[in-house]
């Protein structure tokens, strides 16, 4: 298949997706820490939110590597998961989500895990379509924008 000439680009905070959820007993194990595949779950959301509103096109989860579980969150904990595209490729699109966990109590934001998942936009004939470049435009944006390859790359190995 032969794709057009890319004919447009975005910046990366125009799809940047911010979700907020309350963790609650049923999203936790019996220690009252939140489940992992419950934060799979809100940051694969909040990632596919993130990648159709830059693609404008309906996309579907590809892979999600790089999952690092750095602190747990606890039943009462809010969550907030930030989603950005690191980088566009002709029809696919990886996105940087990191999630935080905070208690109603304190202000401090502590990383509990950070990824990077793959999408690929479809049409309505649930083909890949071609998707918008990337114009990063901050150093982290940026460096992100540069390491996307490397990661692509290293996953197609």
């Amino acid at each position: 298949m032969v794709m057009p000439k890319r004919k447009s680009f975005k910046h990366p905070h125009e799809s940047e997706t911010i979700m907020t959820e309350v963790v609650f007993p049923n999203d936790a194990n019996p220690l009252g820490f939140l489940n992992g595949g419950r934060l799979v779950q809100w940051m694969d959301t909040a990632s596919a939110v993130c990648a159709q509103t830059h693609a404008e096109k309906i996309a579907v989860t590809v892979s999600l590597d790089k999952m690092a579980f750095r602190h747990p969150a606890k039943v009462g904990d809010i969550i907030t998961i930030k989603a950005k595209v690191s980088r566009a490729f002709e029809t696919s699109m990886e996105i940087y989500v990191c999630a935080w966990t905070r208690s109603v109590f304190h202000k401090e934001n502590i990383l509990v895990n950070e990824a990077f998942f793959t999408f690929v936009a479809i049409d309505e004939h649930a083909k890949p379509a071609q998707i918008p470049g990337i114009k990063p435009v901050s150093k982290e944006e940026k460096s992100l924008f540069r390491m996307a390859l490397l990661r692509k790359k290293h996953r197609h190995k």
